[in-house]
């Protein structure tokens, strides 16, 4: 199943989406506000996401999911992000670097490049406005798949979008973080997608355009399958000698890089696709 969360003023609810059907989770369990109270309540019971759904289903009545009442499907406590996992992704990070051996470097270590992206109050949903740094001159989305995890487990994916600014991580690799953390500089959506709907999350279509007045920029799309590495690597490397939050997400690199000299600009418009789990769209202002 894919889980949405919609909002009517101070009100949320849990909407389970199973083939072109959607159903109003919270209307039979009050309790479950979120995509979070499902990955707790399931926790709990030793089940899986969908098998608890599922008995909820047939109580459940059915409603409509619009754009336009979608939310942040997903509240992590903290989202961390994969670097250099695609080739292409590596080539784009030594071409802005003065430094460009450090990510061949990781590109082919044992070690993955995994670094502390954004907090709740950073990450914005679907239809909201990510953001590009005023002091930066190069700033570029990222599509990248999302692992949704649950006091560790993975409990679901769900689509990101990494919004980075070039010129400064290009500038020295140690402005890393102000490269990559700042307001609205995160995008998570349109909802989370189960395991069991997603299949294998390393044979995925991913693609993404950008429009800006009307006119297609950019149009590429790529594989989940192009990943040096796999996400239960990934997840591995993270969780080690870490305390991460009971529910968090983590991002795991991009494989979609717009062409040297291209840079975001307030007013365009970012859509990233995942296979099985939907598409995240985005306008852009700067921050």
């Amino acid at each position: 199943m894919r889980y949405f969360r919609t909002t009517s003023g101070s009100d949320d609810s849990l909407i389970a989406v199973e083939g072109d059907t959607a159903y109003d989770l919270t209307a039979v369990k009050q309790r479950l506000n979120g995509f979070a109270d499902l990955a707790a309540a399931a926790n709990v019971a030793e089940t899986g996401v969908d098998d608890l759904a599922a008995d909820l289903t047939a109580e459940a009545p059915v409603v409509d999911v619009t754009p336009s009442v979608r939310a942040l499907p997903v509240v992590p406590e903290e989202v961390w992000a994969a670097g250099v996992t695609y080739e292409i992704s590596e080539e784009a990070r030594e071409a802005e670097s003065g430094m460009p051996e450090m990510y061949l470097d990781v590109y082919g270590a044992e070690r993955p490049e995994i670094f502390f992206k954004a907090t709740p109050s950073r990450t914005v949903g679907p239809g909201d406005a990510i953001g590009v740094r005023s002091d930066s001159t190069w700033d570029v989305p990222e599509p990248e798949l999302g692992i949704v995890l649950y006091d560790g487990d993975i409990v679901g994916y769900t689509v990101g979008n990494d919004v980075s600014s070039r010129s400064i991580e290009g500038e020295n690799p140690l402005y890393l973080p102000q490269a990559k953390v700042y307001d609205r500089c995160c995008a998570l959506g349109p909802c989370v997608a189960s395991p069991e709907s997603v299949g294998d999350p390393h044979d995925l279509t991913m693609s993404m355009s950008i429009e800006r007045d009307g006119e297609t920029l950019y149009d590429d799309a790529t594989s989940t399958g192009e990943m040096a590495r796999t996400c239960e690597e990934l997840v591995d490397y993270w969780t080690a000698h870490n305390a991460i939050p009971e529910l968090a997400v983590l991002l795991t690199g991009t494989s979609l890089v717009p062409e040297e000299g291209f840079t975001l600009s307030p007013g365009d418009e970012v859509r990233i696709s995942i296979d099985g789990i939907g598409d995240l769209s985005n306008p852009v202002i700067e921050v």
